[in-house]
């Protein structure tokens, strides 16, 4: 189930093991992105990228806007 949460909680499930997964296109990945996070670019996103992710850690999903 998804649910926003704020800086000090990404920072918690973090610590405890959370994946981090930065949605936004590889290159923008490239030039920032929060350490230790995986580049799955929302355009690919499916069952073969999804099950490289451990189905027994909470993934956390996120991108940037420099806007």
């Amino acid at each position: 189930m998804a649910k926003l949460i704020d800086r000090g909680q990404l920072q918690d499930l973090v610590a405890r093991g959370a994946q981090l997964v930065e949605v936004l296109s590889a290159k923008e990945y490239e030039e920032d992105h929060l350490p230790g996070a995986r580049s799955i670019p929302l355009r690919d996103i499916n069952r073969e990228s999804a099950a490289s992710l451990d189905p027994h850690r909470p993934v956390i999903v996120y991108c940037w806007d420099s806007a």
